[in-house]
């Protein structure tokens, strides 16, 4: 084999892992999207099975994390990356770490529909938090629809979307507070309530942090502490 074969032969199996890692974040993806909605269910309908199915399958979220990262290590040490070789590196790595801690999230989520499962703490709060876990796994499908593309555009309407949560949430924690006033009997079964929105709340800026990478990636240029106004004008269209 002369030296243009192994050269040709080393940029396609350099291809072909860069491509193997984007996959395997689109998978560990698909699988926190489902976690996140069978926490939801399990939550809204008082499903202690389901809740329970999510907590015991979060370990294999927890592997994708572990492999993923093993596979970045591999390449970065094999390969030695550069420019948007690295920068693609960079952001598979930063993603899956934001997706796991996503995953954790649903989990808490899946905990916390197990404790209120016998109690009733008022339809109209969990027909909020429902409608707050469908913006929020809408939002997490769209992120994965942007990495899966490397689209900018996508991604800045992520963050867009964030601001959409951030408003809903808000809107949430009022409402809570006000039953709570009217009923302190219910605070312990509310405090539940809240730190579900909470963690979905959470899950929103894990979105906008992987929405940001996408943008690293593609633009070159850090984004994280940037205004979104500021984001839109630079790199939307």
């Amino acid at each position: 084999m002369d030296q243009s074969d192994l050269l040709h032969h080393y940029s396609q199996q350099f291809n072909a892992d860069l491509e193997a890692i984007r996959t395997k974040v689109l998978e560990m993806g698909g699988l926190v999207e489902q976690q996140l909605e069978k926490a939801i269910d399990a939550l809204n309908k008082g499903e202690v099975e389901l809740a329970e199915k999510v907590v015991a399958n979060d370990y294999k979220v927890s592997a994708f994390d572990v492999e993923i990262d093993e596979l970045c290590t591999k390449i970065i040490a094999l390969r030695q990356p550069t420019a948007s070789d690295l920068r693609l590196v960079l952001t598979v790595i930063k993603s899956t770490a934001d997706l796991e801690r996503i995953g954790d999230e649903a989990k808490r989520v899946a905990r916390m529909a197990i404790r209120a499962a016998e109690s009733e703490p008022g339809r109209n709060l969990y027909l909020r938090i429902e409608h707050l876990g469908t913006q929020v796994r809408q939002m997490l499908h769209q992120t994965l629809d942007a990495f899966a593309r490397m689209d900018v555009d996508e991604a800045i309407q992520v963050a867009h979307e964030d601001v959409r949560i951030d408003r809903e949430y808000e809107s949430i924690m009022r409402q809570s507070m006000t039953y709570m006033m009217e009923d302190p009997r219910s605070i312990p079964l509310l405090m539940d309530i809240i730190w579900s929105a909470c963690a979905l709340e959470r899950m929103g800026d894990r979105c906008c942090n992987i929405s940001e990478y996408i943008i690293y990636f593609v633009k070159g240029k850090d984004v994280r502490h940037t205004s979104l106004e500021q984001i839109q004008k630079e790199f939307g269209e």
